[in-house]
């Protein structure tokens, strides 16, 4: 079976994505990661960035997942532990010190990665702006639970068996168009569901969003509520995870902005660290 990860593995790196995937390499997939994070971060930060215009990442992230199949985080994070150098198209020392280089960002700035930069979750917050009826805003404790469950088996399949059971949920055929391939529709599926269920592979499957989601918790930067807050219950109703009640940790918040554009009170929810400083757009922070 480990002879049968590798080879789908180097099948990624080396065809996912066609032509593009010989052309740009995958390493600009992971600069890109890095740059895009802390570019969206300064722009949470100064006020210069909504929900709307981060739109704009989301397609450029689908759009680097499609060309060069980068940075797929949960592939990557699977292809690792498989010690798979050859589907990482880097040295394992090199991809290990980029995935822990992203959990750092994550412990400042929150889950900005996972929101908008890794393909896999961008494709699913675009199909989850299809306007249907939604379920499963309150399942985060669920989700939580579930995701840690496929965790271990993830782990124990891959140290104990050699089994990379997340490419059975087939990323990498989804992202180089192998229509011939069962597993293709079976991320399809769950592009169908991200229309009724918010982020699914996300929040219940991806391993090393279970990761960031522990260094988020306890991140520098998160959406914060400031003096000006009216205690509305906007953001509370908006945020698909449940993550913006007065005290959430934040560690499944997406940085989606749903809470920011549904908040009726300008400056009443920016987006900084708790220090008792003032934010960069002009909004003292929260007291602790």
């Amino acid at each position: 079976m480990s002879g049968n990860g590798a080879g789908a593995g180097s099948g990624a790196g080396q065809g996912a994505g066609g032509a593009g995937g010989n052309l740009i390499p995958r390493a600009t997939g992971y600069a890109y990661a890095v740059v895009g994070v802390i570019a969206l971060a300064i722009l949470w930060y100064t006020g210069k960035i909504n929900r709307r215009k981060a739109f704009a990442f989301l397609i450029i992230s689908t759009v680097f997942g499609f060309l060069i199949f980068a940075p797929v985080a949960p592939y990557n994070f699977q292809k690792l532990i498989l010690r798979d150098a050859v589907s990482l198209g880097a040295a394992l020392q090199m991809a290990a010190a980029g995935m822990i280089l992203l959990l750092l960002l994550s412990l400042v700035f929150g889950r900005i990665f996972c929101g908008h930069i890794c393909p896999a979750g961008a494709v699913q917050e675009l199909a989850s702006l299809v306007p249907l009826p939604k379920i499963g805003q309150n399942w985060k404790q669920v989700s939580l639970v579930i995701r840690a469950v496929v965790f271990v088996i993830v782990l124990a399949a891959a140290f104990g068996w050699s089994i990379g059971i997340i490419d059975y949920f087939g990323l990498k055929e989804f992202f180089s168009l192998d229509v011939t391939s069962v597993l293709f529709y079976v991320f399809l599926g769950v592009l169908l569901l991200s229309m009724v269920v918010y982020r699914p592979f996300c929040r219940f499957i991806c391993p090393y969003g279970l990761l960031l989601s522990l260094t988020a918790a306890v991140s520098a930067f998160k959406f914060r509520r400031t003096d000006r807050c009216i205690e509305c219950g906007c953001c509370e109703r908006a945020c698909p995870t449940n993550e913006a009640r007065l005290g959430d940790l934040k560690s499944e918040c997406y940085m989606c902005g749903r809470c920011v554009e549904a908040c009726p009170v300008e400056g009443a929810l920016v987006y900084r660290r708790a220090s008792g400083r003032w934010s960069a757009a002009g909004i003292p922070d929260e007291k602790d």
